[in-house]
């Protein structure tokens, strides 16, 4: 049986405990005073401020990493570029540790894309603490509601506070919401967003005017209102990954680990062979330890290694689908609380647009999942109860699949009562799996595994973890007001096909998206929308510009078309058919930043249109 990891306080030091049959205990640091992480933080946040965004180029990673030897060797491998895996790298890099992360596709590309896009503390997992008089579930809301607070002051350019309302269609469930959601501000303690409160029927309809006034033959007593965050999953990803570069880190996207390379004396892992799939080349990557975060792939890469105990990934398939916005109004969110597979579904507005999900079930561990058809159906059918407009399956402009790499016993056949607690184990020697938890808690598992990284390969880093204050590029200095300037000061050039060039307004949607999108970074963008001529909308009806292909290849790593349609911009995600319109252009700039000959073009427009396939609008 597995055995979840925990933190047990033992004297100040936490001690983790692993699974698959084996307890590791996590190193015991001394407590950095408290002048001393103040200095190492100021260190970092300066060197990384000082860079200004500009992210040494991807050949330099790839020289770096194939110019690791026996004797000079990475601290530490990171194996997936996903939110935990380009947690891991910061918190490595920012503890003055060599470092190395590869990613066999696209930073953010598998689960860390296509999320629920909500930084919460887990209302559900608040209800079952108490229904079940589960301590577990309690520690994991209170861990996870102080990391919310971290992730929306390091990225406060893209994660913000959203109200969530929660209907009431029977008298008894106005006091329990009310009282659930009142505990759930008392859990946040200092780090509530906004207190919950209760509005009537009437009010409810005035906040929410698509809501349902009935249910099922019950009228509506009255809504609960409560606050989480909610955040571009994948922008902050590519974050993540962009600042840990700045931070000395080495990370390749694109990359695929194809061997585990294993010393032929002791066993014990000593580095990867990697594969960068842009060139076919191959080269070795020497390191101290591999932290293996490669999501739903875990699996694999511990096999990969030799490890032939039991499975610690339990795939679950969560499909989300997006409607048009008046679904739902600008800044209200809407839960159901319990659907037929005992799951909530959430409706949210979300870049302009609805989210609704998500399923819950079963699946196969694939790289590109794709929803069914009964389960875009079973959001919809659970979403059509509460609201007072006719949901209409022709309405959904995209609709993916996501999935979710719960850590638990394979034998269980019900995944929405697993928990997002996460696992840490060691094994074989040299090679340090993490897996499980959910989005909001990636700050805290990076740091547990660098943790136990350090302790495995005996390594020296300068300092404690600081990653907990850290903001992520584009968050230094980042103001709401600051899409103004940029709409004061630039204009967008725009070029058509016959070469004219005109002027266009920098107009409030697209400078809130800029703004949004890269932080204190979106000068640099409007810049070359204005001086390169490349202002220009890629899709009608959506802020995204020409200018944004140009700046992501040359400073996010943004090495494909579908890189920046579903990861550097979020258009695949929110129109599938805006999107496939978008891909010529995409194709045409990158080629010219990447000097992609003909054929390379005619690939990449095959590749985006393979992978738009797998979005049901």
């Amino acid at each position: 049986m597995l055995r979840r990891a925990g933190k047990l306080l033992v004297g100040g030091a936490v001690a983790t405990v692993a699974a698959i049959g084996c307890v590791t205990v996590a190193p015991e640091f001394d407590v950095w005073a408290s002048s001393e992480h103040q200095s190492a933080a100021s260190k970092w946040k300066h060197q990384i401020e000082a860079l200004g965004g500009k992210v040494p180029g991807r050949s330099e990673h790839r020289s770096a990493l194939s110019g690791s030897s026996p004797a000079a060797p990475f601290d530490i491998l990171v194996i997936g570029g996903g939110a935990t895996g380009s947690g891991v790298a910061l918190d490595a890099a920012t503890r003055g540790l060599r470092v190395g992360l590869v990613e066999r596709d696209d930073f953010s590309s598998g689960t860390s894309s296509r999320s629920t896009k909500l930084v919460h503390g887990g209302v559900r997992y608040l209800e079952k603490a108490f229904l079940q008089l589960d301590l577990g579930q309690l520690k994991l809301v209170f861990d996870a509601l102080d990391e919310r607070y971290h992730m929306l002051r390091n990225a406060p350019h893209l994660c913000a506070p959203l109200a969530i309302m929660t209907p009431c269609y029977e008298i008894w469930e106005v006091p329990y919401y009310w009282a659930g959601l009142k505990l759930y501000d008392l859990v946040a303690g200092r780090q509530l967003l906004h207190l919950s409160r209760f509005y009537s029927a009437k009010q409810s309809k005035s906040l929410f005017p698509t809501l349902s006034q009935t249910d099922h033959g019950r009228s509506l007593k009255g809504t609960v209102v409560y606050y989480d965050g909610q955040f571009d999953d994948s922008r902050f990803n590519v974050g993540l990954a962009c600042t840990a570069a700045l931070a000395g880190a080495v990370v390749l996207n694109h990359a695929e680990v194809v061997v585990i390379q294993k010393d032929d004396l002791t066993g014990s892992v000593k580095g990867a062979r990697v594969r960068d799939q842009l060139t076919g080349q191959e080269f070795d990557v020497h390191a101290k330890v591999i932290v293996n975060a490669a999501g739903p792939f875990c699996d694999a890469i511990r096999q990969m290694a030799g490890e032939s105990s039991n499975t610690l990934i339990t795939p679950s398939s969560g499909v989300h689908v997006i409607l048009p916005d008046y679904y739902s109004p600008n800044g209200m969110g809407l839960i159901v609380p319990k659907t037929k597979d005992e799951r909530v579904v959430f409706m949210l507005p979300w870049l302009g647009r609805t989210l609704a999900g998500t399923t819950d079930s079963s699946t196969t561990i694939t790289m590109l999942p794709e929803p069914h058809e009964d389960e875009i159906q079973f959001i919809l059918d659970a979403i059509s109860d509460y609201l007072c407009v006719k949901v209409r399956r022709t309405d959904v402009h995209s609709a993916w699949s996501g999935i979710r790499p719960l850590a638990s016993d394979p034998s269980l056949t019900n995944t929405a009562n697993i928990s997002r607690e996460h696992i840490l184990c060691e094994g074989p020697e040299g090679l340090v799996t993490i897996a499980g938890g959910k989005w909001t808690t990636y700050r805290s598992m990076a740091e547990d595994a660098v943790n136990l990284a350090i302790k495995v390969g005996s390594l020296t880093p300068t300092n404690g973890c600081i990653t907990k204050d850290l903001a992520l590029c584009g968050g230094s200095n980042w103001d709401p007001a600051f899409f103004t300037l940029l709409a004061q000061q630039f204009v967008r050039m725009k070029k058509t096909r016959s070469g004219k060039v005109f002027p266009g307004a920098m107009d409030t949607s697209v400078a809130q998206h800029l703004s949004h999108s890269y932080g204190s970074l979106a000068q640099r963008v409007a810049i070359i929308a204005q001086d390169e001529g490349l202002g220009k909308r890629l899709a009608h009806g959506y802020p995204y510009l020409e200018a944004e292909v140009a700046y992501c290849a040359r400073n996010e790593y943004c090495e494909t078309a579908v890189d920046f349609i579903a990861r550097r911009s979020r258009l695949a995600f929110l129109d599938t058919k805006a999107a496939a319109k978008a891909v010529p252009r995409v194709v045409e700039i990158l080629a010219s930043e990447h000097k992609w000959d003909k054929a390379r073009r005619k690939l990449e427009l095959r590749r985006a249109d393979d992978f738009l396939k797998t979005f049901k609008a």
